[in-house]
């Protein structure tokens, strides 16, 4: 299991409302958790690239958007994640500049940061980088717009391409939401889940923060 960053822990209260309104507030709440890795293993043993399923006894399974929502609490109508790969030196400084350097509401620099650390920490995590990648740089320069993004679509999607990359004979490591996918196995198979760090409501989310 590949963790390189750890997600943000807390953060300031005063920007509450910032998180809500672009989606991310659920997803902030989670924290860190521990995976097992005889459980990823057996998984991706499981996995099956064709179908996007797991075979298991009982049958084929697999993560949904309804999932993700569920687990992540994470928005998943709205415009495609999508853009350009450029990591250049220059595209990353240009972009961060006009994302993070010159907003003059100090309260939107700081969220747009805590979610590119999300990015990096939970949701899009890659084994070949220790940082989040600077495609997902431009979706954030216009703040009004961050929610309007299925970011629970490209959650799964990464996690698909993950699972499939690790199914392969020759693949030893697995990036990808990690936590998506022990939290749904856990939801699936109590019998061999950790014991909840927080007693929620059944219809609270996100349920990764128990």
């Amino acid at each position: 299991m590949v963790r390189k960053l750890d997600p943000p822990q807390t953060w300031n209260p005063m920007v509450e409302n910032y998180l809500r309104a672009t989606g991310f507030y659920h997803v902030s709440k989670i924290g860190v958790i521990r995976g097992f890795h005889p459980l990823l293993a057996t998984l991706v043993e499981r996995w099956r690239p064709e179908t996007h399923t797991f075979v298991l006894p009982v049958g084929e399974v697999t993560v949904t958007l309804e999932d993700v929502a569920y687990i992540f609490g994470l928005p998943i109508d709205g415009e495609a994640v999508s853009g350009w790969t450029d990591s250049s030196g220059d595209f990353v400084q240009s972009q961060s500049h006009a994302i993070f350097g010159r907003e003059p509401e100090v309260m939107r620099r700081y969220v747009r940061c805590h979610i590119f650390c999300l990015f990096g920490s939970t949701l899009f995590t890659d084994k070949s980088t220790a940082y989040a990648h600077a495609k997902y740089l431009p979706l954030l320069r216009d703040f009004d717009r961050i929610h309007t993004y299925s970011w629970g679509s490209a959650c799964l999607a990464h996690l698909y391409r993950a699972l499939c990359r690790a199914s392969r004979f020759d693949t030893k490591e697995m990036d990808g939401p990690l936590n998506l996918l022990f939290v749904w196995a856990w939801e699936r198979m109590p019998c061999i889940a950790p014991v909840p760090r927080n007693t929620l409501p059944p219809a609270e989310i996100p349920v990764a923060k128990r």
